[in-house]
Order: structure tokens, then sequence, then C-alpha cells
């Protein structure tokens, strides 16, 4: 595995000067935000692919750092149900997936989206459980009328130009959130289909990540490392579902958090010899979000600590049999 970073969080740095940085911290790979929630601040694909002139600078200058690109990533909703921004987004994904060729890069991140709960809605809706009724029959208008056929047409065009890993990240208010809407979702659309795997989301939803990584298996093609504390003084009174601003750490459930603040060394230990065995041998990349530290300082953390619990060579013939 190698360490990977997102270089959303230096978006304030040119593109350059962060490329310097993470070097000297040791990252090998980075992953590039080019539009939608991320923006695109390092990689804007309508610019690059219209000015081959700028496109060569651009190729040059990752050339230069001696990094890789693990993933261009987009995380949108194409499927709101408000056309414009859905048409938006979508419009943002697939010049994702142009750039993406145009730089030989296989891999996507993004979201899976959400509708709303019928064709005139205004903003989407998360359906969470099964009752009263109305729930289910939104689901199944939302998985069948929506999502499946979207990304259906969205996986022939991301084929046709050479992407065929498109990691949905497991994330709450979107259809795919969880091991089990993936892997659905995968099966009606194709293997194209797989997870940006963040820990960070299953964590405070009550999932275990080791169990997530070894039922995804090979359907796992892009990793986050980004760490949840969850408070079990706030979760007692209130649970999980946290709607305050990520702001009001005191009195949140549960915050984000850099790598081994939320979980130690010996959790991140599992997940990484875990995604070992699935077969996982790709980018661990940084997201770092944690409100309590610096942008310096938590991405120093983490780095540290993933240093000591990536498993970089590889095994070799067992010598002691």
């Amino acid at each position: 595995m190698k360490l990977g970073v997102f270089t959303c969080l230096l978006s304030n740095l040119p593109l350059a000067q962060a490329l310097d940085y993470f070097k000297s911290l040791g990252i090998e790979m980075i992953e590039l935000g080019c539009g939608a929630y991320p923006g695109n601040a390092h990689a804007n694909p309508k610019e690059l692919l219209a000015d081959p002139a700028k496109l060569a600078a651009f190729k040059q200058t990752i050339a230069n750092s001696g990094l890789e690109i693990s993933a261009l990533s987009c995380h949108a909703n194409p499927l709101h149900p408000n056309e414009d921004i859905a048409a938006a987004f979508d419009a943002d994904m697939r010049d994702t997936v142009l750039l993406a060729e145009a730089l030989g890069v296989r891999n996507i991140n993004t979201f899976s989206g959400c509708p709303g709960d019928h064709d005139g809605a205004k903003y989407p809706n998360w359906v969470t459980c099964p009752w009263p009724n109305d729930f289910g029959e939104i689901l199944d208008w939302q998985w069948n009328e929506k999502l499946i056929p979207y990304w259906k047409n969205f996986v022939a065009f991301a084929k046709s130009h050479g992407v065929d890993k498109i990691g949905l990240e497991l994330h709450p208010g979107f259809m795919v959130y969880n091991t089990e809407t993936l892997l659905r979702l995968r099966a009606a659309v194709g293997p194209e289909i797989g997870a940006n795997f963040d820990p960070s989301h299953l964590i405070w939803q009550g999932m275990d990540p080791i169990a997530c990584i070894r039922a995804m298996g090979d359907a796992i093609f892009h990793v986050h490392a980004k760490d949840t504390k969850i408070d079990k003084y706030n979760t007692a009174i209130n649970g999980v579902l946290d709607n305050k601003p990520y702001g009001d750490e005191l009195n949140r459930s549960w915050i984000f958090r850099s790598v081994g603040y939320g979980n130690d060394a010996n959790y991140w230990k599992d997940i990484v010899s875990n995604l070992r065995m699935v077969g996982y041998d790709y980018a661990m990349s940084i997201e770092h979000e944690d409100s309590l530290m610096s942008q310096n300082e938590g991405l120093r953390k983490a780095v540290a600590l993933l240093k000591d619990v990536l498993i970089t060579e590889a095994t070799g013939d067992m010598w002691w049999v």
C-alpha cells in the first residue's frame, strides 16, 4: 500500500507548492478534487481539457513532484431533484471522467446521489426506516426509477473513456451508505461500481470497518484514511443521529478526527491487515477533516501513524514452513 492524501486539504495553496509539501512528508499518492463538493482548486477539468498547453503544464507539475495520482474525485449528487443542480453535478462528474482519460487514470470517486420522493420534489429525501409504508414505496421508486438507471448510463460513459473503477463513498444522506446498499447497486449495474472506503462514516453508524472490508472484498477500489470519535456521553443521551454543526464539538454525538484520535494504532493496523487479506494494495488517502487540529498538525499526525501501520512490502514465500 502507498500513503496518499486528498489534496483539497491544501486547496489554499498552488498545486506545485502543495505537492512539494506533501512530498516532504513522505506521501506517495495524491487524490485530486475535480469539482462539485470538493471544489477544483488543483484540477479544473474544463480549463485543462480546453487548453492543451495548460493540460501539458499540469501533467508536468505532477511528474516533477514524483507523486502518483490515486484517483480523481468529484463528490456530487447527480440525482438531486432540482434538475439544474443535478445537471451541473453530472457535468462535473463527466468532465472528471474525461480528465481521467487524458491523464491515464482509471479511478474516480464520488457519491451515489439521492433523489427526492417524486419527480416534482425540491430536496433529496434519504429514507432510513421501513414504516410507515410510504417510506418503502419512496425507496422502491428511488432505486428503480432513478438510481439504477442513472448509474447504468454513467458507467457506460465512463467505460467508453477508460474509467472502470468508480468508487462510491458510503455516506449517510445518499442512497449508497453501507455495505448492503453498495453491493446491491454493484449487482444491478456492474463491477465498475465499487467503494471509496472511508471508515469514518461507517464508525458512527455502528458498523465495524473490518466486517465491512471482508464483506466488500474486491469491491474496494480506493480508501480514505479518516477517523471518527464517538462521544459516549452525548450519544448516551441523544444517539448517533446528530444534525448539530460540526464545529459544536462539545455537544455533538461524534466528530471526525485525524487517524489515531478516534481509534488507536492497533485499530488501524487491523484495518490495513484486513485490506491486505482481501487483496487491496493501493492508496490510503488521508482526508483531514478534524476540527480540533490545524491543517498542518492533523496531516502530520495522520502521516506519522500511517507510516507505522501501513504494510508496504510484498510478503514473498512463507519461509517458516
